[in-house]
């Protein structure tokens, strides 16, 4: 029986991850989420953040602590791997296309970036996301100058991001 996946915060997504790249400690991931990390230049999640993501994918059971190892000047520090349908979930939802323009910025670059340091094919990644946005795409037209600034702030958005999928797309071909 499939146990179902309860609604993650794009922080306990990413925390998830993480640990499916290489099973780690709070503050390890922590690290890889600060505001000068790689991650953390796009999503940054401070460490009482961290702490409360593993701690929800525990209790869900989509992590599990494993090991414990002595910290650099703490408590011993807590290692935590994802289940199995910890990585089922994981999967799915690296899947998933963001649904608006707007979580291009953050979930679409994140699960870009994810896709990048591992094993997955962004190739994949980036034609979903297209095919999810093609009928916002398909129906731009030339901005005209009655249009207000909130019309105008779409426009140009999605003009925007339609252009920097075909970049990756073009990019990875």
């Amino acid at each position: 029986m499939a146990v179902a996946v309860p609604e993650l915060s794009l922080n306990e997504w990413v925390v998830l991850a993480l640990l499916a790249e290489e099973p780690a400690h709070g503050f390890a991931v922590a690290r890889e989420l600060r505001p000068d990390a790689d991650l953390g230049r796009i999503l940054t999640v401070h460490r009482p953040l961290v702490y409360r993501a593993l701690d929800r994918l525990v209790g869900s059971g989509l992590a599990e602590p494993r090991r414990t190892e002595p910290g650099d000047a703490g408590p011993n520090r807590t290692v935590h791997h994802p289940t199995r349908s910890g990585r089922r979930a994981l999967d799915k939802w690296f899947d998933q296309p963001v649904a608006h323009i707007r979580d291009l910025r953050i979930e679409f670059l994140v699960k870009l970036r994810l896709s990048e340091r591992g094993d997955r094919d962004a190739a994949i990644l980036i034609a979903r996301q297209r095919a999810e946005l093609s009928d916002t795409f398909g129906g731009l037209t030339d901005a005209q100058s009655e249009a207000d600034a909130v019309d105008l702030w779409r426009h140009y958005n999605a003009t925007a991001a339609r252009n920097f999928l075909d970049q990756l797309a073009s990019d990875v071909d």
